[in-house]
């Protein structure tokens, strides 16, 4: 959680003198019971507590980050919040759900669902939401009105003109809303070359299939 004047030597006296047992119990310490501390007056205590506090608005990735679920590093714990919106939503997704977004894969799929399945991850972010610590992505910025308003998208196979990231990028700042996974809810799939699984499901589902040139034109893209 990027807790300034925080370090490994001062969490190694806090877990000593018994004053955290858990990650939750760092938003629960009083600037008294850390003065007796070593190299710690009250000046100093009086700062971590504000540092500790200030934590808790720190984006949701961050927190994500700082979990310790295997594999799930700053660049994982961007790609989720930046799909889901909220650790919430993460907990509740299937290991499927988890492995079809771009960069997560099966191994860090299943890493993720055993955390928010486990006893322990379910009481870590119980703990931590009762102590006010942020779980839920700011909302957006950009637009909601567009050409793609309302519209869920899932995008399939490689495109000439733009990166994986750049379309996802492009259909949300159009008002859509890109998905990794094909269902009955899908507006239409985005098909590039070499389309994988998702293809041959929307076309089991009907769901209506365009690709690049006919999604520029749609949008207006020359």
């Amino acid at each position: 959680m990027d807790i300034e004047n925080l370090g490994p030597a001062l969490i190694d006296q806090l877990v000593e003198k018994g004053l955290v047992k858990h990650f939750a119990d760092l938003y629960t310490l009083k600037a008294e019971q850390l003065v007796n501390l070593e190299r710690m007056g009250k000046k100093s205590a009086e700062n971590l507590i504000k540092a500790i506090e200030a934590s808790k608005k720190r984006p949701p990735e961050r927190l994500l980050a700082a979990l310790g679920i295997r594999h799930v590093g700053n660049r994982a714990a961007e790609v989720l919040i930046e799909h889901f919106g909220d650790i919430d939503s993460i907990a509740k997704a299937s290991k499927e759900e988890l492995a079809q977004i771009n960069e997560i894969g099966p191994i860090i799929a299943e890493s993720v669902y055993q955390f928010f399945h486990s006893n322990e991850g379910k009481e870590t972010i119980k703990r931590l939401k009762a102590v006010g610590v942020t779980t839920k992505a700011e909302k957006p910025t950009r637009p909601t009105e567009g050409p793609l308003s309302g519209k869920t998208i899932v995008v399939t196979g490689t495109l000439s003109g733009f990166t994986r990231s750049e379309i996802e990028e492009t259909i949300r700042r159009l008002g859509g809303k890109p998905s990794s996974s094909v269902s009955k809810k899908t507006d239409f799939v985005l098909v590039g070359e070499n389309p994988g699984s998702k293809y041959d499901k929307a076309k089991a589902l009907g769901v209506p299939i365009i690709n690049e040139e006919e999604f520029k034109k749609m949008v207006g893209l020359k």
